[in-house]
């Protein structure tokens, strides 16, 4: 099995926390190896792109750089949405642009930097579950089945979009869908969970919006929330903190601002596969999410 280098990004630092160690825990049990990424730095998020979309494709590229350059490493794992977006698509661009790539590589020359030189992927922590394990891998791994929980799975936009710049996708059988997102579904069905069909699993939750237009953000969240709860979802897995934070924040302000009130529960898929295979509800930082769902779990006979 492939030893990747980690990249957590700063979401993962913060309010992703759970995400961190939830993903550390299930690697680790998996008996998957990886490294976090030394000195790394943040990828450019959603904002830099607006001061200058070359600033934003650097500073992701100068994660991969050292990765590759100081660490030796030819993939990197982003197991947020945001990050693994901004690295896919600094890696697009730099291998399909030989402009970008030398004014990329004269900029690191001069500010003392690693020199990214097109010899990195980056992966998702689903990617690397599915390319190193797969569901066969990870059902020999399962000591406590899901025992049938209803899960929605939610990927978020991030996760697909733009389709270019993706090019492993949507090659076949095996591979992850663009237009239909399957890899959370499989290993989660893989760990005895019941996968439910929702039509909004990359729909935008509206995290670009939280603070400029927090009502708009909550709504995008109750078209997700209650398309879920139709479906007959008892539980929404997320494979992204903005997305996860998003979902449970604006959850609780639909409750509190407009008294709309929705019951089905949000978890990283992390968490569930975790849970899944015997590790414990506090190692996986369930308690910390702000979803409250232990006696749920207690009650499906997981925890």
């Amino acid at each position: 099995m492939a030893k990747v280098a980690y990249y957590p990004g700063c979401a993962l630092e913060g309010s992703g926390g759970p995400y961190d160690r939830s993903t550390r825990a299930l690697v680790k049990s998996l008996g998957l190896e990886m490294e976090t990424l030394q000195d790394w730095n943040c990828c450019g998020a959603m904002e830099v792109k607006n001061v200058h979309p070359m600033l934003q494709t650097y500073m992701s590229a100068r994660n991969m750089a050292i990765a590759s350059e100081q660490m030796g490493y030819d993939t990197v794992m982003a197991p947020c949405n945001g990050c693994y977006h901004n690295l896919k698509k600094a890696e697009y661009e730099l291998a399909t642009s030989d402009e970008s790539l030398k004014t990329l590589q004269g900029l690191a020359k001069k500010s003392d930097d690693p020199v990214y030189k097109g010899d990195v992927r980056t992966i998702h922590l689903l990617e690397w579950l599915m390319e190193d394990l797969g569901t066969e891998g990870i059902k020999q791994k399962i000591s406590k089945s899901l025992n049938g929980i209803k899960i929605a799975n939610y990927y978020g936009c991030m996760y697909t979009r733009p389709r270019q710049i993706f090019p492993e996708k949507d090659q076949g059988p095996g591979s992850e869908s663009s237009y239909k997102p399957h890899f959370m579904d499989d290993l989660l069905g893989a760990a005895g969970a019941i996968n439910v069909d929702f039509p909004l699993k990359t729909a935008c939750c509206g995290g670009a919006h939280t603070l400029s237009d927090a009502d708009t953000s909550t709504q995008l969240v109750l078209n997700i929330i209650q398309a879920a709860e139709d479906a007959g979802a008892e539980v929404i897995a997320t494979e992204c903190p903005t997305c996860h934070s998003g979902l449970e924040m604006h959850q609780v302000r639909a409750e509190t601002e407009f008294g709309i009130k929705t019951n089905v529960k949000i978890l990283y898929f992390t968490q569930l596969l975790g849970l899944a295979m015997g590790l414990s509800a506090r190692k996986l930082g369930v308690h910390e999410n702000v979803s409250d769902s232990l006696d749920f779990l207690h009650a499906k006979g997981v925890v």
